[in-house]
Parts: structure tokens; C-alpha cells; sequence
């Protein structure tokens, strides 16, 4: 049986569970399901479970723009993050519009019909079951689920140990008494090598280059202060967040304007944390800051580890593993019972989904961005990819709000399909976050990645601020968005339990 419904969500995530509050909040009028290709919600915080998970941006910018985050810990904790996404679903009412358990293969657009007809595999049946919609809406992410970024290891065959993806941490790993090697330097790492280095015997780093760390209170001073004063939780909530925003993008900004300024201050910090026992080089990165993101730990949790001696960090190139750990460049052999590859993700798109337009694929490296959240010549479709360089959530609301404007302004004026065109001179070499970022991950993912534009709409500065004032306030008929009728739109035929928005 084939089933229709206004606007067809894929993800259940912080991204999907926001859009589907967002066409309810904004009175679409749209009926909406969503598919989820996991059994419960909330995307990454549902999949990773590795010691001490938890978010890389302050969770006042973390958290929905509607929805206060009452806690006052700057960084949550996975489970508490996961929660949080839950009970937003239940309190808009989203939960019962999730298909769990279907993995979206192929999304084909009609121009005939102007409808997205949607193909998903039921994983614990193997049926594959259809869905049609007016409206696709990709809330994805842009990594793989199934598979990490696990480089080549030479020599990794002939190791006594066990080697770990933290993508997919096996529940019954005991590293209790365990010597550990973690490998990377970036949020994962510094999030693994404190939350492991209570019960392993030893944690060490390992890592190729620097990174830039900062440290942040545990406890937001400011959140707790204004709980203790008894501010209503949606004052102190707007308050934390605004002021998080602008601090954001201070520090953002002036690396851009002086990233000498920028290094000195933060290589400062650092060294205030480590003293005089611990190597400064290991914290002192050859790149900008901002070039690749910032790292934040709580109350300098990884440092103090550092200090005590329960970890240690070597940097160093892998020349192989060996039966009892790893060989360096340097001769140097680590000796390890355990190593964590914490070496990143694997880029991908839509949930590797494939996509087409009347019969023809659509490769979406060859495709632009528009205003951050759709691809060009795809009609009837969004894509919600949050800031690389501030909270992913910021992002994705924006761009919720404004797929619910274009909805809105559609239902008012009778069209029925939109599309963004963009010209051969709109278009950059640079992927959508090319720009932004040097990190491995952005890097490696060039190949599937959208570009960005060179002008107008079609950039991605990756600017709160701009991007506010674009997306909630700039003119939707903007002589690149095209709206048009049709005399014969696809008939809508009721979702079993989907109730409009």
C-alpha cells in the first residue's frame, strides 16, 4: 500500500524532531510523517554510546530555540541530550508520526504529479514499503551510521588486542585495569581519554597533530545564578542563550580578523591548565584557530587527567601495530590492551538514500546550496545541515522556520512547487562546508558534498546573525526561488495515524 502525506521527514534526530515542532508551532496546516531508520528517537545521541558522550557546544545553542534546556551543565551528557529530544516529541505530539525501523533507499521526483514518491526498507522484515509526499525534507546529518572513518592501519592484523570504533562501541568492552590507546585528538578523543582513565591502568593519547582545547565551567555560572534568583526557565533560557550566541560568534570573529590574537589567548589558557610538567607542543596546532573546530572540556576534565598521570598524550605518527600495541615514527612502541580509533566519519548524504528527478540521478557534488538548505533544480525539498563552526540546532531552526514560511506563502498563494535555479556563475569549487573547515572528515567528504555558491544566496558563511535575517526576514520571491501552479497536484490520501500539523 502506498501512503501520502504533505511533507515526508527523514531522520528522527535533533533535526527531524525539530521540523516536524516547527510545522506544527508555525500552523502549517500540513499533515507530516517521518522515517527513522533506528527504533527509538534521537539520531547521534541515540547511536553512540561510548563513555562519557556528551555535546561539543553549550547546550543553551544546543538546545531548541522553543524548548528551554532547564539544566544547568554547559556540555549534557548523550542520555540527557537523547531525553530531551523524546520528551520535545512527545510534548508536540511528534511521536506517533514516526515510522521506526525504515530505511529510506530511493526518493524519486514526478514533475507530472509534482510528488516525491519514497521507498523504505523495513529492516526487521525485509518489506519494502512506499510512501508519496508534495514535500521531501532531508534531516539526516551527513555522516554514515553504518560505518565510521577507520584508516589503514598497518600492521593492524597482528595485533593481541582489540581495536574500537567509538561509532559502534561494543556494550560488554571491559577496559577496567586495561592499558588503552586512544587514537585522534579531536572532540571524541578528549571526551574518552577523562571518562576512561578512572578504571583503565593507563590512557594515552595519541595523536597526529594538535588541536585547539578550551576549557568551560561544568556548570554554567550564569544558568545557576539565575536559577538560585528564581528567573522563569523561558527568560533565563532566551537570556543564556543570547548571550552564548554573541560569545559564539565573538570568538569566531576574531579569529577570523586576528587569528594571532585569537592563538594567544587560547595557547594562554591552556597553559595556565597544564603548568610546567606537560610538553606545550602537544597543545600548540600549526593551523588557525577555527580552521578546524574548537575542542571544549568541562572544568578542564582532560587536562586534570593529564596532570595526574592517569593519561598521557604522545604526538606522533603510526609507523604499524605490532602484537602488543603500536610502533611510532619515532621508535617509540606504546604498549596497548586496547586502542580506541577515534579517526572520525564517513561523509554521506541523505543516509546514502539515492535521489532522482523525472529518471535522472541527482549527484549532489554537482548540485549548489541555497541559503543553506536546499539543493538547486531539486524541487519540493529541503535539507537541514546545521554550523560547523557554532551549535548544529542554531542552524536547524533556522532552517525550519523558513521551510515553514515557504510552506505558509505556497498554501496562500495556490503553488504547488518551489525550486531554487542557480546559474553557471553562482557556482564554487568549494563544497558546503569547504569554506568553513579543514577538518579530515570535511575533507574527505568533498566528494559527496554540495558546493557553495559565489554570491547572494547561494553562499554559506555560516553567519547566526546574516542567516537570521536572511531566513526569517528576507523577501521569499527573491527572483532565484521560483513558485509556480499546477492544475493537477498529486490528490492527498491519508497517512495511517498522521494527523496534520
Amino acid at each position: 500500500m502506498t501512503r501520502h502525506v504533505d511533507v515526508l521527514i527523514i531522520g528522527a534526530g535533533l533535526s527531524g524532531i525539530g521540523m516536524a515542532c516547527h510545522l506544527t508551532r508555525e500552523q502549517t496546516g500540513r499533515s507530516y510523517a517521518i522515517l527513522e531508520r533506528r527504533t527509538a528517537i534521537g539520531g547521534t545521541w541515540d547511536l553512540f554510546k561510548y563513555p562519557g558522550i556528551r555535546s561539543d557546544s553549550d547546550m543553551y545553542t544546543f538546545g531548541y530555540g522553543f524548548r528551554p534546556w532547564n539544566g544547568t551543565k554547559v556540555l549534557a551528557d548523550g542520555p540527557h541530550i537523547r531525553q530531551y529530544v523524546e520528551d520535545t516529541a512527545a510534548e508536540y505530539g511528534v511521536t506517533e508520526h514516526i515510522h521506526f525501523g525504515r530505511k529510506v533507499t530511493t526518493a524519486r521526483w514526478s514533475s507530472a504529479t509534482e510528488t516525491w514518491t519514497v521507498e523504505a526498507l523495513d529492516e526487521q522484515t525485509g518489506a519494502v514499503e512506499t510512501f508519496t509526499s508534495n514535500f521531501l525534507v532531508g534531516c539526516t546529518g551527513y555522516y554514515d551510521y553504518d560505518n565510521g572513518y577507520l584508516p589503514e592501519f598497518p600492521g593492524a592484523a597482528d595485533f593481541g588486542g582489540q581495536i574500537v570504533h567509538p561509532q559502534h562501541w561494543p556494550e560488554d568492552l571491559d577496559y577496567r585495569g586495561k592499558k588503552v590507546v586512544v587514537i585522534g585528538s579531536g572532540a571524541t578523543a578528549i571526551t574518552l581519554i577523562p571518562a576512561m582513565s578512572d578504571d583503565a591502568a593507563h590512557v594515552t593519547m595519541l595523536q597526529r597533530s594538535p588541536t585547539y582545547i578550551t576549557t568551560l565551567p561544568a556548570n554554567d555560572p550564569v544558568a545557576v545564578g539565575m536559577k538560585l534568583a528564581k528567573v522563569p526557565d523561558k527568560v533565563a533560557y532566551r537570556i543564556g542563550r543570547a548571550r552564548n550566541i554573541a560569545l559564539q560568534r565573538a570568538s569566531f570573529e576574531l579569529s577570523r580578523t586576528n587569528p594571532a590574537a585569537s592563538r594567544r589567548v587560547l595557547l594562554a589558557a591552556v597553559r595556565a591548565q597544564i603548568g610546567n610538567k606537560i610538553d606545550m607542543r602537544h597543545f600548540t596546532p600549526s593551523y588557525n584557530p577555527w580552521d578546524q573546530r574548537l575542542c571544549v572540556v568541562p572544568n578542564g576534565d582532560l587536562f586534570r587527567v593529564l596532570r595526574s598521570s592517569k593519561a598521557s598524550i604522545v604526538t606522533d605518527r603510526i609507523e604499524t601495530f605490532t602484537e602488543r600495541g603500536i610502533r611510532l615514527a619515532s621508535g617509540e612502541e606504546l604498549a596497548a590492551d586496547i586502542v580506541v580509533s577515534a579517526t572520525g566519519l564517513r561523509v554521506q548524504m541523505l543516509g546514502g538514500a539515492t535521489l532522482e528527478i523525472d529518471g535522472e540521478p541527482v549527484v549532489t557534488r554537482d548540485r549548489v546550496v541555497y541559503k543553506g538548505t536546499m539543493l538547486d533544480g531539486v524541487p519540493n525539498a529541503m535539507m537541514v545541515l546545521g554550523y560547523t563552526n557554532a551549535s548544529w540546532t542554531l542552524k536547524a531552526d533556522l532552517a525550519a522556520e523558513y521551510f515553514c514560511r515557504v510552506l505558509n506563502h505556497m498554501r496562500e498563494h495556490g503553488y504547488t512547487r518551489m525550486e531554487a535555479i542557480a546559474e553557471e556563475g553562482d557556482r564554487s569549487p568549494d563544497s558546503v562546508m569547504g569554506g568553513a573547515l579543514t577538518s579530515g572528515y570535511i575533507q574527505r567528504g568533498d566528494a559527496v558534498m554540495p558546493r557553495q555558491g559565489t554570491r547572494g544566496p547561494w553562499q554559506v558563511i555560516n553567519s547566526y546573525f546574516r542567516d537570521r535575517k536572511m531566513l526569517r526576514k528576507a523577501p521569499l520571491d527573491d527572483g532565484v526561488l521560483t513558485f509556480t501552479r499546477a492544475s493537477h497536484a498529486a490528490e492527498a490520501r491519508p497517512l495511517v495515524a498522521t494527523r496534520t500539523a
